[in-house]
């Protein structure tokens, strides 16, 4: 395929989605004058192509008019970018590779998906405080996700409908117990203060005792519900000759989810960049 195609595949691409040589001259960083010469078989610097592809959300490969189908390989090239990344740029990469897929799912995405999610965090920024929490939920009758996007906290989750909401569920959890457990007002203090602790470092019972202000037998039924649920575990040393017993806080990142959706529940989101509810079946079957 000649170079020369990406003019066509830039204009095609451009009148399909409705935008303005404008718009693409200003994302990328030139002049309008020099999009209309792409147009006309002109040829963009090789540089501006990835930001080319970056703006109408396809690949490389697209503007010289090759489609991929190769699924794999897109996959191979998705884990290579965040693997050629930094290290401490990486969990903002793949946010921002989910909010391109939460917005992939959204109806009339092709009206959306020109804005990068840098966009709207600039919006966000300044229509809501930084306090407060935007939102985007898709909710289909196969699935549904839930975005924590900009302000507070941002996060991700993509639930596929189950094959068997009782399975999934429902089957050997009690629920009611556990909810029971987290009302202990000590027990919830224990797991905040252990999940704000440094984790390595080993301690006794003593320690909740002074930290929380509870007595030797409370403190013996937290760390009782702290290992049933598998949050720590214990050892026993010798030390001043007796044998006493250390304990080891094992986090777990479900507990900062359970904080988060828990917080959903009790504080009902209401400031939504996209709202998708078109799901006619219930959630539970």
């Amino acid at each position: 395929m000649s170079i020369e195609m990406i003019g066509r595949q830039i204009a095609s691409m451009r009148k399909e989605k409705g935008i303005k040589q404008e718009d693409l001259a200003n994302y990328v960083g030139v002049s309008t004058q020099a999009v209309s010469k792409w147009e006309n078989g002109g040829v963009p610097d090789t540089e501006l192509l990835p930001k080319i592809a970056d703006f109408f959300a396809v690949s490389i490969d697209s503007l010289f008019g090759r489609n991929i189908t190769d699924y794999s390989g897109l996959r191979s090239a998705l884990m290579k970018s965040i693997c050629d990344t930094p290290r401490d740029e990486r969990f903002k990469l793949v946010f921002n590779y989910c909010w391109d897929m939460e917005r992939s799912l959204m109806p009339h995405s092709d009206n959306i998906i020109k804005y990068s999610i840098e966009d709207y965090e600039k919006e966000y920024e300044q229509e809501i405080s930084a306090d407060a929490q935007h939102y985007s939920s898709i909710m289909q009758n196969d699935g549904f996700t839930r975005m924590g996007i900009a302000n507070r906290s941002q996060y991700f989750l993509i639930v596929p409908d189950p094959k068997s909401t009782d399975n999934a569920y429902f089957n050997g959890i009690d629920y009611p117990l556990f909810f029971k457990d987290f009302s202990d007002l000590d027990f919830w203090n224990a797991c905040v203060y252990l999940n704000k602790r440094d984790h390595k470092k080993a301690f006794t019972s003593a320690l909740l005792i002074k930290k929380l202000g509870i007595s030797d037998e409370k403190a013996g039924e937290v760390l009782s519900k702290l290992k049933k649920y598998k949050m720590v575990y214990s050892t026993q040393i010798e030390m001043d000759d007796e044998i006493q017993t250390v304990y080891h806080f094992s986090p777990t990142p479900s507990f900062i989810a359970l904080l988060i959706f828990a917080r959903e529940i009790i504080e009902k989101p209401e400031i939504f960049s996209y709202y998708c509810g078109n799901r006619e079946i219930p959630y539970l079957e």
